[in-house]
């Protein structure tokens, strides 16, 4: 019997920090689509600090520009999203049965970009939550300049495609 914990196993309550090995056992994405590395702050369903190595091995650097690779801002937006899903879905005991999906991005703003040898730190604050539905404001840095921002709400629903409401909705991630 493996002593390896299950992918639905959260983590313990007063854990503030998680390693890549945790945040995949709480997150259904894997590369090229993981876009936190490292979790250093965690208040249980207030507020999450990740952060993103940026690498000019991402996939995306390619054709997001060749010459002058820039992270799109849709993606630091994803960073974002996953973030407040690995802060989320530590509070949900069946996890490997629900995905966390997005329903709005509002006030999403881009101030700086974002390049190759980067660490990226992303800090999401809780403003809502209720039953299955939450509201984040999170904010993107590189070093101490805020780089981007955005609002971002979220529904958790059954991952069976049978059992899943009607929706436009797209996987946080």
């Amino acid at each position: 019997m493996s002593d390896a914990p299950s992918t639905t196993e959260a983590p313990p309550t007063g854990k503030t920090t998680l390693d890549i090995n945790e945040i995949q056992r709480i997150l259904p994405h894997r590369y090229p689509f993981l876009l936190i590395d490292r979790v250093v702050d965690l208040e249980r369903k207030q507020r999450i600090v990740a952060l993103k190595n940026v690498s000019i091995n991402e996939p995306f650097f390619a054709g997001h520009f060749p010459d002058m690779p820039i992270m799109p801002g849709v993606l630091i937006v994803e960073a974002i999203a996953q973030a407040g899903g690995a802060l989320l879905l530590t509070e949900v005991e069946d996890r490997d049965d629900k995905l966390m999906v997005f329903t709005g991005i509002d006030r999403a703003r881009f101030r700086r970009p974002v390049m190759p040898g980067d660490q990226l730190r992303i800090e999401v604050d809780v403003k809502a939550w209720r039953g299955t539905a939450v509201r984040m404001e999170g904010k993107a840095f590189v070093g101490d300049k805020r780089v981007a921002e955005a609002t971002v709400t979220c529904q958790l629903v059954p991952r069976s495609r049978t059992q899943q409401p009607a929706t436009d909705s797209t996987e946080v991630g």
